[in-house]
């Protein structure tokens, strides 16, 4: 099974954490809890009426658990390298490593410079449609890769993009995660199940 890093754990690295573990891949979340979302409250984001930025990650953040992320709470990530099978990822605790690394650090871009990728002249992350820098493999999202036009639901889709571009490489044709209503069913008698 091929696996994942993301490091953040707001709206991006979160959604791209819960598209990548809801489809097999195993997938760590590095999360220092210093998401803006703290600070924010969402009336404008699609299918909520109005929710804390706090709360919302909170709930993001038991979804992720739900489908058995390894979420490292409070663990920051000090460094990034490329290695022989994918990428190395070092922590306080130790290092890490996968097959891709998606960065979703808001507009802090020291990682991903640190590990070579692409910039612009105003020191945005480049990126194409499905969010992989110059850097095979690797990913940036959200803040890291606009200027100023900073948004939540922009920065979830982005996460998004991200794993749904990872699983596409996996599975070897394009990858589309789209649910019906049986399987909102079957999700939720495996989840009783799985409280009984």
């Amino acid at each position: 099974m091929a696996s994942v890093i993301v490091v953040g754990g707001g709206p991006a690295g979160l959604s791209a954490a819960l598209f990548a573990a809801k489809n097999g891949l195993d997938t760590t979340v590095f999360d220092t809890d210093e998401t803006w979302m703290h600070k924010a409250h969402l009336f404008n984001y699609p299918g909520i009426g109005s929710i804390g930025g706090a709360e919302f990650v909170g709930v993001t953040r038991q979804q992720v658990d739900d489908f058995g992320v390894d979420r490292r709470q409070g663990e920051e990530v000090t460094g990034v390298a490329e290695s022989d099978d994918g990428f190395a990822v070092t922590t306080a605790e130790g290092d890490h490593e996968a097959d891709y690394l998606v960065l979703a650090t808001g507009a802090d871009r020291s990682l991903a410079t640190d590990l070579g990728c692409a910039t612009d002249d105003d020191g945005v992350v480049e990126v194409g449609v499905e969010m992989e820098t110059s850097v095979a493999d690797a990913y940036a999202t959200g803040a890291m890769v606009r200027a100023e036009e900073w948004q939540a639901v922009i920065a979830a889709g982005d996460g998004a993009a991200a794993a749904l571009n990872i699983l596409s490489k996996e599975k070897g044709e394009h990858y589309h995660d789209f649910d019906v209503p049986a399987d909102a069913t079957a999700a939720f008698g495996a989840m009783v199940d799985d409280e009984t």
